[in-house]
C-alpha cells in the first residue's frame, strides 16, 4: 500500500471526526489590515466555523518549508497550505502564466481570464496526479512595485546600476530586458542583504516592506504595478474527497467567502498601502501610465525566456486578450 493509500484509509477509519478540523499554513503575520493571504484566510475560516468546522491556523515556518507542505498536502496530513505559485508550477508549469509581466490589467482581468479558460479545471487535472488540489489564487497586496534602498526609479534606465533581488531565472531575465541585473536571494536573506547592499532592491506589493519591517532601510517605493504577487492556496485532495457532503459544500463555500472578502480588500487598500509607506517615511514614485508602458514594452521579450512553452504563452495572451 502507498503512503497516500495508507494515509486515506487512516482518515477513513478514524471517521467524520477528525475531518471536521481545518489544518491551515500561513504564508504571513496573522494580519487581516495588511496581509491579503490572511485576509482571505480570516473569511475562509470564519465561513467554515460557521459551518460547524474546527479550523487551526498554522503558524508561518511552523511546519516546514514549501516543499514540505506540499508533501503534507499531498498525503493528507494538511489540509490547506497558502503556497509559493512555484508550488504548483513544480507540477504544471502553465501556471506561471500569472507571474508573467504585465500581462493582466488588474485582478479583475485575471479573474476573467482564469475563468475563459478554465484554468483551474486544468491545472488541476495535473495536480491530481499528486493528490493536490489548487483552488484559489490570492493577491499578497496591491500590484508589484520596485522597492529599492536607494534610487528612485520612474524609467529601466534609472535601474541600470541596480542588483535586484531575483525570485527566480524568469525575474532575472526581466531585470536584464530592463536593463539592470539581478540576483535569485531567499526570503529570509533580503533584509541583511539590502542592509549590506548585496542587493539593491526587489519586487512586491507596497505593503511587504511594512509588514516585515523593513521601513527602516527601504527608502523608495515605485508604483510601476509589474504583476499581481500572488499565493496559490492548495488544499489536498485526500481530505477534500473524504468529506461529507454537507462538509465539501462548506469548504467550497468558504474558498467563495475567501475570494469575496480579498478582492473587496484589495480595492480598498490600492491606495492606502502607498500612503502607508509615505507615512512610514518611504519615498513613492507614482509613476504615469506612460512611464508604466516603457516597462511594460520592455518586459514583452521575457515571455517567450523558456519558463513557458511557446504554446503556452500563445494561450495566455489570446486568454488575456479575449477577456481585456
Amino acid at each position: 500500500m502507498t503512503l497516500k493509500s495508507l494515509t486515506l484509509a487512516m482518515l477513513m477509519a478514524i471517521g467524520t471526526p477528525a475531518l471536521s478540523e481545518v489544518k491551515i499554513a500561513l504564508d504571513s503575520n496573522p494580519d487581516p489590515e495588511l496581509s491579503g493571504s490572511y485576509n482571505w484566510i480570516a473569511a475562509f475560516g470564519k465561513s467554515l466555523t460557521d459551518a460547524g468546522l474546527d479550523v487551526r491556523e498554522m503558524p508561518r515556518g511552523s511546519i516546514g518549508d514549501e516543499a514540505e507542505k506540499l508533501d503534507q498536502i499531498a498525503t493528507g496530513l494538511l489540509e490547506v497550505s497558502l503556497s509559493d505559485v512555484r508550488s504548483v508550477g513544480s507540477i504544471d508549469p502553465f501556471i506561471y502564466g500569472v507571474r508573467l509581466p504585465y500581462i493582466f490589467d488588474d485582478m479583475a482581468h485575471m479573474d476573467r481570464a482564469l475563468a475563459e479558460g478554465n484554468v483551474f479545471a486544468s491545472i488541476n487535472e495535473t495536480l491530481a496526479s499528486q493528490d493536490v488540489m489548487l483552488v484559489a489564487l490570492v493577491p499578497l497586496g496591491p500590484y508589484s512595485g520596485i522597492i529599492t534602498t536607494t534610487a528612485a526609479v520612474r524609467s529601466p534606465t534609472d535601474m541600470a546600476d541596480l542588483r535586484m533581488r531575483a525570485l527566480d531565472d524568469a525575474q532575472l531575465s526581466m531585470y536584464k530586458a530592463w536593463g539592470s541585473s539581478g540576483t535569485v536571494v531567499p526570503w529570509s536573506e533580503v533584509p541583511a542583504s539590502l542592509q549590506t547592499g548585496v542587493i539593491d532592491g526587489y519586487l512586491n506589493s507596497a505593503f511587504v516592506p511594512i509588514m516585515f519591517g523593513q521601513t527602516d532601510f527601504v527608502r523608495n517605493f515605485s508604483d510601476a504595478r509589474v504583476m499581481i504577487p500572488l499565493r496559490a492556496v492548495l488544499m489536498s485532495r485526500i481530505w477534500y474527497e473524504g468529506l461529507s457532503d454537507e462538509d465539501r459544500n462548506a469548504v467550497d463555500t468558504a474558498v467563495t467567502v475567501g475570494n469575496d472578502a480579498v478582492r473587496d480588500w484589495l480595492a480598498e487598500v490600492s491606495e492606502s498601502s502607498l500612503v502607508a509607506l509615505e507615512e512610514a517615511g518611504v519615498t513613492v514614485q507614482r509613476l504615469t501610465d506612460a512611464e508604466r508602458g516603457v516597462f511594460r514594452e520592455q518586459s514583452r521579450s521575457v515571455y517567450r525566456s523558456g519558463l513557458l512553452s511557446d504554446e503556452d504563452v500563445d494561450r495566455w495572451e489570446a486568454l488575456t486578450e479575449s477577456t481585456r
